[in-house]
């Protein structure tokens, strides 16, 4: 099954100082492994990674992190997934069970993994499979 590493995944992994990056880079590591970015996921380390306040270091510059996601893309089976779903799409989201704004992110790749028959791959514990319809335990994976 292919991972969409969201953007926390890819922040561990591009910034050696995060508290997370050795789950991140062991998972990247991992045998066979495929995985999937979106537009929405690579716009968003770009930015992340680029804030002033960033890390002890601030900014890692816009073409250096779209260079290293280009670096570590070609190192594994990768494939790159068009941001194709709307949540507006009648089936695609129980709304009943999104509980705030800061979930709608989550939902749209949850979503998107969900109809590439892939997987989430995430550091955030509060990803509710049952926001979207369709998603079961085969399509969150939490490092």
């Amino acid at each position: 099954m292919r991972h969409l590493l969201d953007v926390n995944v890819w922040v561990a992994l591009l910034d050696e100082a995060h508290v997370f990056h050795a789950n991140a880079v062991a998972f990247i590591e991992r045998k066979n492994l495929k995985i999937a970015t979106c537009p929405l996921v690579e716009n968003g380390v770009i930015r992340i990674l680029n804030l002033p306040a960033y890390g002890k270091t601030g900014p890692a510059g816009f073409e250096a992190v779209a260079s290293k996601i280009n670096e570590i893309c070609a190192d594994v089976d990768h494939e790159f997934w068009p941001d194709q779903v709307s949540l507006r799409t009648p089936d695609t989201v129980q709304w009943p069970r999104v509980l705030g704004h800061n979930q709608i992110t989550d939902v749209y790749l949850l979503a998107l993994a969900v109809s590439k028959r892939g997987c989430l791959a995430t550091l955030d514990h509060r990803v509710a499979l049952s926001t979207v319809v369709g998603a079961a335990a085969k399509n969150l994976v939490l490092l």
